[in-house]
């Protein structure tokens, strides 16, 4: 008698030992995969679509991932551990991606030796908690003296850019982050920073403009300089003096009837423009089209009006000048309109942008990207982006570590120190997590095509002698203060790589049975959860 049959017909099921073999592999390969791109002389990777029409050059690692198509269940974790990491902090998601594959290279080493899963767990989480508690102890407060704040903040920042496409010109986009989270005083908002990216010129010619620029431009015979002014920002059709009858006919005896529906059609829109105006607004901005007719209404009424700005470019411009994003005109009381001291067309370039000055938030601020193609300026962004999140975690949570491996390599001896007074096979997977962490390390001096072996083993007899500040200077080929380097970054980056890497790999751990759904046939209805 055959066995029935439980899933549906199409359905597979992995068990045990091929389940566990299964998980390994997929997140092993991710880990492979991405991590020649660790550290500052990791290599790019190009993501190509499948059609060929787009080309993403990058060494983001949440990037990279983000865009990777995986059929593997415990690779798909691995990602969704990246975009977790990227979300909480904006950094650290390929170290966090890297550590992940390794603990679980290890433990497929084990697993191999016979030891259970769940005690692999046992002596992981022995192991993670003397690993945070030897992060933690061995952190530096921030000094929050102004000019020391800065200096510590310039060291965070070129550390971070010193593994991006900017590294070259790392001091002087260092500024640029600093002083743009400077701005903030303290807020952790960064939607008051915008990007401007203009094509031409070189990466060293970028710069931090203090206020916000918006890539339009006004109407025809508009003004293209207003003082103190009132800014409507809107999501509204002003297309309406064209007719649009969807689904309907519309049957006419001659063509005056004709011309009788479009004058309908411009009266609606100029009582519409009378709405916005009695507002006492000066500069409306809409993000849709405005077309002639509005257009030409504003221009005589003397009114700088904007078109298809991007939304997230006007929800910007809403926040930093006190402005709400309007879409019924009915009531003028109820509209919010913002404001600012001054809105004036400046070139950028070939190109002319509007710049908004005197904003009623004074952390608003613009980086201005200059490069020499779209690939370049993206990646620029991207790597600017890191750098203001991790920034933005050094000012809330004041508490720096040291990079260059010195953090990896200090956890690692706290670890192996904690292996020794462990008793049973739980002391094999303790041992296991320290190697996890040499090696971060390792991948760093290997990416730097220098001799890894020689340089984690003289890293390693260096802090066990004491030196807590001992790190790989990758310039040099040889281990260095990171203190006197200034290779600092922030507690809380490296905190979250160690606890996502942990959690990830713990849950992968217990996987023993993965349960592929059957494919939904064409025409056939999903079922309900």
């Amino acid at each position: 008698m055959s066995a029935p049959q439980v899933l549906k017909q199409g359905s597979t099921e992995e068990r045990a030992e091929n389940a566990r073999m299964s998980s390994f592999v997929g997140a092993i390969a991710i880990k492979d995969m991405i991590k020649t791109t660790l550290g500052p002389k990791g290599m790019d990777k190009i993501l190509q679509s499948v059609s060929g029409s787009e080309a993403i050059v990058t060494n983001d690692g949440a990037t990279i991932l983000g865009k990777v198509a995986v059929d593997n269940a415990a690779a798909k974790l691995l990602i969704d551990v990246s975009k977790t990491q990227d979300i909480e902090v904006g950094d650290g998601t390929t170290s966090v991606t890297v550590l992940t594959g390794e603990l679980l290279g290890e433990a497929e080493k084990l697993v191999d030796k016979k030891l259970h899963p769940q005690t692999i767990i046992q002596g992981y989480r022995i192991a993670y908690n003397a690993a945070r508690d030897a992060l933690v102890r061995s952190a530096s407060p921030i000094n929050q003296d102004p000019a020391a704040l800065r200096t510590t903040l310039m060291e965070i920042a070129r550390t971070t850019l010193s593994s991006k496409i900017l590294a070259q010109d790392r001091d002087h986009f260092a500024d640029i982050a600093v002083r743009a989270v400077l701005r903030l005083a303290g807020s952790p908002n960064l939607d008051q920073i915008h990007f401007i990216k203009k094509v031409g010129a070189g990466l060293h010619q970028s710069y931090l403009e203090e206020g916000f620029l918006l890539a339009k431009h006004p109407g025809v015979g508009q003004p293209t300089r207003i003082e103190k002014a009132r800014i409507m920002i809107a999501n509204t059709a002003m297309d309406t003096d064209k007719i649009k009858i969807y689904g309907a006919t519309a049957k006419v005896e001659n063509p005056a009837a004709i011309a009788e529906l479009e004058k309908a059609e411009k009266e609606k829109m100029k009582e519409k423009v009378q709405n916005i105006l009695s507002t006492g607004c000066n500069c409306f901005i809409n993000r849709l089209l405005i077309y002639n007719y509005p257009e030409q209404l504003f221009t005589q009424a003397h009114v700088m009006a904007i078109e298809h700005a991007e939304f997230e470019g006007i929800e910007r411009l809403a926040l930093v000048t006190g402005a709400e994003i309007a879409s019924n005109f009915g009531a003028a009381e109820r509209v919010r309109l913002g404001q600012c001291d001054l809105i004036e067309e400046i070139m950028i370039g070939e190109d002319k942008v509007l710049r908004f000055a005197g904003l009623p938030l004074q952390g608003a601020s613009t980086i201005v990207l200059r490069g020499a193609n779209k690939h370049v300026l993206d990646e620029a962004e991207r790597s600017m982006h890191d750098a203001l999140c991790v920034l933005v975690q050094a000012v809330k949570d004041q508490r720096l570590v040291y990079g260059g491996g010195c953090s990896e390599m200090l956890m690692s001896r706290a670890v192996d120190e904690v292996a020794t007074q462990t008793m049973g096979k739980k002391a094999l997977a303790v041992e296991a997590f320290a190697r996890a962490l040499r090696s971060i390390p390792t991948i760093l001096a290997d990416n730097a095509g220098l001799d890894s072996q020689d340089l984690v083993a003289r890293l390693r007899a260096a802090h066990y002698q004491g030196n807590v500040l001992a790190g790989l200077d990758l310039e040099l080929g040889a281990v260095g203060d990171m203190r006197a380097l200034g290779i600092t970054e922030t507690l809380r980056v490296k905190e979250q790589v160690l606890v996502s890497a942990s959690e990830a790999a713990e849950m992968i751990l217990r996987v023993d049975d993965i349960i592929q759904c059957a494919p939904r046939q064409r025409g056939e209805q999903p079922e309900d959860d």
